[in-house]
């Protein structure tokens, strides 16, 4: 479903459901995508209005952000997942599903319609720049662009690819937009920050459970307040997630801990005591990427997976210490 159609489905949907009329003006060159005249019990409610296929926990900070900004602002979308929309709700910020679900606090009017099922996507021929393969791919182009350049069995042995899938791969970044020939020689990454939007959205949802080794809980007199003292294996295993947070921000406390290891569930057993635990707060996964993309610290995982793995939680201190990673290890590079 193409965006520019999203919000005539949705006013329609939410008159032929709720009786309410919504009219459209479109606002080209703007911040905002346009304006939308809802009106209620012979009442005008006008709101600028910012229109998303979804709506992903990474893209909450710009929607509060142009909410501040526009006093009377509602989100339009797709589809919005439950958590995401009681989150708006909880901020008191509008959105407006394509089958006519809605929310908005407006001029003494409180309306909370939530009874109709999602409307599925359009399926879409497969890119095989974002398949689990070419996740692992573009995530060493985002640590290091000039290994795009990099002859193809070089970028196949550093990302520990198949080297048939990478011309696949490039040529898909080309065909989305995310990579332009400079010359004969040389291609160039573009977009960096949408292609690294869709990276974190992707790997989330296909490559993250496929590289999960289990979940385990620490034994013994072991507390995850003692996650400092496990002696983690040089060059095999690291920290993710919200103990990486930590240690890159000192603004997290963790409450679950995330390792990235090469070492086998034994061995993870033997040298930290852990057990398997599927109710367990210590969630280890395979590690897929080579040694030299960390930074100083070799017992965390680069930025952007931290971020990635900090954004992608419900839990708003998670979030906002993925926005510090951001700003400190990622932006400069973006």
């Amino acid at each position: 479903m193409r965006e520019d159609n999203i919000i005539h489905i949705a006013l329609e949907n939410l008159q032929k459901n709720v009786g309410i009329t919504g009219n459209w003006r479109d606002f080209p060159n703007q911040t905002q995508d346009g304006q939308v005249d809802f009106v209620i019990d012979n009442q005008h409610i006008v709101l600028n209005v910012e229109i998303k296929q979804e709506i992903r926990n990474y893209q909450l900070p710009q929607i509060y952000n142009q909410a501040n900004l526009n006093k009377h602002f509602i989100v339009v979308a797709r589809r919005i997942f439950p958590k995401i929309k009681e989150e708006l709700r909880h901020r008191q910020i509008g959105y407006l599903e394509a089958n006519g679900n809605i929310y908005l606090h407006e001029q003494g009017i409180t309306l909370w319609i939530d009874a109709q099922k999602p409307i599925e996507g359009e399926k879409v021929k497969v890119n095989r720049a974002f398949t689990k393969t070419g996740l692992k791919v573009i995530f060493h182009f985002l640590q290091n662009e000039n290994n795009i350049n990099l002859p193809y069995r070089e970028i196949a042995e550093r990302t520990q690819v198949g080297l048939g899938n990478i011309n696949y791969i490039i040529n898909g970044l080309k065909e989305m937009g995310f990579l332009i020939r400079l010359n004969k020689d040389e291609v160039k990454l573009i977009n960096k920050k949408e292609l690294l939007d869709k990276w974190i959205t992707a790997y989330e949802e296909k490559l993250k459970p496929n590289l999960k080794i289990g979940t385990f809980r620490l034994m013994n007199n072991n507390t995850i307040d003692n996650w400092k003292l496990l002696p983690l294996q040089h060059n095999k295993t690291c920290w993710g997630g919200e103990p990486a947070g930590d240690i890159l921000t000192n603004y997290l406390r963790p409450a679950e801990l995330t390792l990235y290891t090469i070492e086998t569930r034994n061995e993870l057993i033997k040298n930290y005591q852990l057990m398997p635990d599927e109710t367990g707060n210590v969630n280890v996964y395979k590690k897929f990427w080579r040694q030299d993309l960390e930074i100083d610290n070799e017992y965390i995982a680069p930025p952007i997976l931290v971020y990635a793995d900090l954004i992608n939680t419900d839990d708003k201190r998670c979030r906002e210490t993925a926005e510090r990673i951001y700003e400190q290890y990622i932006q400069p590079n973006i």
